[in-house]
């Protein structure tokens, strides 16, 4: 001990050592000691030494501490200080202040360590093992030093973690812990080791992870909260930035409807803290993450609905129209509002109709747009209301009617503001940045939308007074010639080029100005500049657009004419060079890169990312249209004209090959249907032509019989009647019998015809009014078929009622030779027959009547027989539950006795008395038993004197 007094407290005889031979001893002790205190001793020692001796103690004692780990892990405070001394060497927050020149080796120390400690997979497995201890002393250290190697090598350290078995699973249980320092410093540990990488993301993700995240926010006081809200909006944004798959489980598990309440702001917006402002910030933009322009346009579409129908989106709208906001936090919620808006329509319909709370109401449009126009206010915000209008406008036609229409005559309104109006105001200020903006805005109004493009044309503007108006049109040429600065300029082209492409109207009205082609073609000739390039670049792009779009409807200014022009003034090669001026600008890939306005000044404003969709989607055919001559443009027309007629031509036959398909498809279904008819009529005759064959057979049994009966009768002459059956009916029967023979064959004929007009009404429409009247017919047949049916069903009875006549004729008849009485003996018998059988029919039944009585009897006293039983079987159950409970008691007393014998017995031996047990005189008794067998025995052995 006074070793580690002399390292420790410094109170050492003689020279001091150096720092190296202090550790070198502290390491040799942890290695060599066999006692855990000593060891204990010297792991807290090199703690101490740690941080003042980083790289010693890092280079000597890593592998003795890693042993630790490994082999002393049941005592808790060794592994801590372990743990401890092993932060404090790899991390770099806790560093002395380093000379300029070491410096640089001072931070590449982390990372050296983090190197040699992961070198071994092992190791960061097993701090993942170790987290698992509850113990505060180990856990916290071990989420410290995990945390240090992610800051230091967080690839690396995130490839182990991904394949250690539940090494997740044991990170994610550091949320749940109830200590709040452990759970803060997870928080920072899951930010780290979710940075980047997908897989780890969805696994965390799929650990209930955003549960139990939204619990902390709320638990915290969401926008009130501190720094823990802070952390925990950090790892949600982890979590959910460009990973598809965790958006979509964040939307489908309904977290977007637990958003809402952290964007209730009161009306009281007096103190906003700085960390209430951070936390909304990152509340903010965790929204924007669901439904950034960057994701699917799916998934975007569903997170836009959902937070619409759970009032998010009304949320926003309330803190974008209150007052007293911080101006970062309005400038963030009108991006946030811009993107849930963006392609939606039901979004975008509900924002026109939100007001601001004035008097009287505005729209919350036109209040924005006042804000993007007025010169004083911050610059991020009007970037931010720009963003929002031309998200209102994206891909939303009816929204751009609207705004076109408050610049119409018939629809100003002298009286208010609106949006048209604020546009123009803009479009004419002295401030370039309004100019740009504005010009921009009315750009988005007439994206891909060529009847707002012509009604835009309609608008006048009065200059000044006694002069007469002029079109908005020509108003921005006029401003372009007088030559203002570069971004009103650049803005008014852009505006320019979006408005007259792929509208030949607009072109018209451009071109029928004289003034406006030689201004452009004098602004793309000049050699200006480094500043005005930009400006010839897009004066070249909107020359182009005119020969591009023109429909020669002026003869000044037909295609052929303007590219002789450029020929002539400018060359070709100058023009296409000047027209690649504007993708070779270092704002226009930075503008193409997403649509929100990200400019750090004012001056940098000169691109829109829409405008650069159409510069890509224009260049290449203006260069083509520039280079053609007329004879190749001639012949490109006659192409095109012959393409639309051959496209019309067969269009035309698609039309008319629909329309017999149509037709072929009727055909087929009735044809189909008449077959299945026919089918089953067939199959129906035919059973009939058997029931037919089957009557005639019977019919001709029947007659056979008739005829036996009547010779041997002997009525020659009588024969008239046989059973009251006259010859004269049968015969009848015999005529109705050839008729439906005949009619039948007919009905085969018809069939037969009917087929093959069936097989033939496929190949000509004329052919199916035929089928319908043969449809007519086979329905009349059907019910002669049916009546015939009936005739049958009535033959078959007579059939029946003949049979049962001759039956008892034959029974009856037999004996007697006259025919005359037969009927009257017929009846005779048939009484006596009936008599008999009522005689005894009724016998049987006062047989059963008799039999159920007596069973009954039975029945009775068998049930009586059974209640006795049962009385008595109630009896012996309840003595034998008594007896049992009696035995019971009997085999408790005797085990009572038995104890106290055994007791007395025992004392009575303490007491010396001889006291034999009851083994010992059952023994005894067997022998004295035997004894006397064998007296007995003897005697009978013994001879008689």
């Amino acid at each position: 001990m006074n070793f580690f007094r002399g390292v420790i407290g410094g109170q050492a005889a003689g020279a001091q050592p150096s720092g190296a031979e202090t550790i070198q001893k502290l390491c040799d002790r942890v290695a060599s000691s066999t006692l855990l205190e000593d060891r204990r001793d010297a792991v807290r020692a090199l703690k101490s030494l740690s941080k003042k001796y980083r790289l010693e103690v890092g280079t000597q004692a890593m592998h003795h501490l890693i042993h630790i780990l490994q082999t002393d892990s049941s005592d808790s405070e060794i592994i801590g200080y372990a743990l401890d001394t092993l932060f404090n060497v790899i991390s770099n927050d806790d560093e002395e202040e380093q000379e300029e020149n070491s410096q640089k080796q001072a931070d590449d120390l982390g990372a050296q360590f983090t190197d040699i400690f992961i070198k071994e997979p092992e190791n960061v497995t097993l701090i993942l093992t170790l987290l698992e201890e509850f113990d505060f002393h180990v856990r916290w250290p071990g989420v410290k030093l995990l945390t240090a190697l992610l800051k230091s090598q967080c690839t690396q350290v995130q490839a182990i973690v991904l394949v250690s078995p539940m090494g997740v699973s044991r990170l994610m249980d550091l949320l749940a812990d109830s200590r709040e320092v452990i759970r803060n410093d997870g928080l920072l540990l899951l930010q780290q080791l979710t940075k980047g990488n997908a897989a780890i993301q969805k696994i965390v993700a799929f650990e209930n992870a955003f549960e139990r995240l939204l619990d902390i926010i709320t638990e915290e006081g969401t926008s009130d909260g501190g720094i823990v809200v802070e952390d925990c909006l950090l790892l949600l944004l982890n979590l959910l930035k460009n990973n598809s798959s965790n958006q979509n489980f964040f939307k489908e598990g309904s977290y977007i409807q637990r958003m809402k309440p952290w964007f209730e702001v009161g009306d009281d917006n007096s103190g906003w803290s700085a960390q209430k402002v951070t936390n909304l910030h990152l509340m903010l933009q965790l929204v924007r993450v669901m439904v950034s322009p960057v994701n699917s346009p799916g998934a975007t579409s569903s997170c836009q609905k959902s937070m619409y129908q759970c009032g998010l989106l009304q949320q926003l709208c309330t803190i974008l129209m209150a007052t007293g906001v911080p101006a970062d936090i309005l400038t963030e919620t009108i991006n946030t509002v811009s993107e849930v808006i963006r392609g939606s329509q039901v979004n975008q319909d509900y924002f026109a109709s939100v007001n601001a709370p004035s008097n009287p109401p505005r729209p919350a449009i036109v209040v924005l747009l006042m804000s993007m126009v007025n010169e004083r206010q911050p610059f991020v915000l009007r970037c931010a209301v720009l963003y929002c209008f031309q998200c209102f406008l994206y891909k939303n036609q009816k929204g751009q009617a609207e705004i076109v229409a408050t610049l119409l005559p018939s629809t100003i309104d002298a009286n208010s503001i609106s949006a048209g109006q604020l546009l123009c105001g803009g479009l004419f200020s002295p401030d370039s940045l309004s100019n740009w903006c504005a010009a921009v805005a009315l750009a988005h109004a007439l994206q891909d939308n060529p009847t707002q493009k012509e009604q835009l044309l309609r608008v006048q503007l009065a200059t000044s007074l006694g002069n007469p108006p002029v079109s908005l049109l020509q108003q921005c040429t006029n401003i372009l010639s007088q030559g203002s600065k570069v971004q009103t300029r650049v803005g008014l082209l852009m505006l320019l080029c979006t408005w007259i492409s792929n509208c030949p109207i607009a072109v018209t009205h451009f071109l029928h100005n004289q003034d406006n082609v030689p201004f452009l073609t004098a602004q793309i000739s000049e050699n200006l500049g480094e500043d005005e390039r930009l400006v010839q670049g897009l004066c070249a792009l909107l020359l182009g657009i005119c020969i591009y779009y023109n429909d020669n409807s002026l003869e000044n200014c037909t295609k052929e004419k303007l590219k002789q022009l450029i020929d002539r003034r400018i060359g070709k090669e100058n023009f296409v060079e000047k027209l690649g001026f504007i993708n070779k600008h270092e704002l226009y890939s930075r503008a193409a890169q997403k649509p929100q306005p990200s400019f750090s000044s004012p001056e940098q404003m000169l691109f829109d990312h829409e405008f650069t969709r159409l510069v890509k989607e224009l260049e290449g055919v203006i260069t083509k249209a520039v280079h053609k001559s007329s004879e190749e443009e001639k012949k490109e027309e006659e192409v095109k004209k012959t393409l639309e007629q051959h496209d019309s031509i067969v269009t035309q036959y698609k039309e008319l090959i629909r329309e017999q398909d149509a037709q072929i498809n009727e055909l087929k279904e009735k044809v189909s249907s008449m077959t299945a008819q026919n089918e089953q009529m067939q199959s129906t005759i035919t059973q009939q032509l058997a029931q037919i064959q089957q009557h005639k057979d019977q019919y001709n049994i029947l007659k056979l019989k008739l005829g036996k009966d009547t010779q041997q009768s002997g009525g020659t002459a009588e024969g008239a009647q046989v059973n009251g059956l006259q010859l004269e009916e049968l015969e009848e029967l015999r005529r109705q019998n050839a008729q439906l023979q005949t009619q039948l064959t007919e009905k085969d004929s018809l069939i037969a015809s009917l087929r093959l007009e069936s097989a033939q009404s496929a190949d000509s429409t004329t052919a199916v009014s035929e089928n319908a009247e043969l449809l007519k017919e086979l329905d009349m047949m059907r019910g002669q078929i049916q009546a015939q049916s009936a005739e049958i069903s009535q033959l078959r009875a007579e059939r029946q009622d003949l049979l049962r006549k001759v039956e008892t004729a034959v029974q009856g008849g037999m004996s007697t030779a006259g025919g005359a009485g037969d009927a009257a003996k017929t009846s005779e018998l048939e009484g006596r027959l009936s008599a008999q059988e009522a005689e005894k029919l009724k016998a049987e039944v006062k047989g059963l009547t008799e039999s159920r009585t007596g069973l009954e009897q039975q029945l009775a006293s068998a049930n009586s027989t059974v209640a006795i039983l049962q009385t008595e079987k109630a009896k012996l159950q309840k003595e034998v539950t008594e007896s049992k409970k009696e035995q019971d008691e009997l085999l408790v007393l005797l085990a009572d006795q038995d104890q106290k014998i055994q007791a007395l017995k025992e004392k009575l031996k303490e007491l010396g008395e001889l006291v034999e047990d009851e083994d010992d005189l059952d023994s005894r008794d067997q022998f004295d038993d035997e004894d006397e067998d064998e007296d007995e025995d003897g005697e009978e052995d013994e001879p008689n004197p």
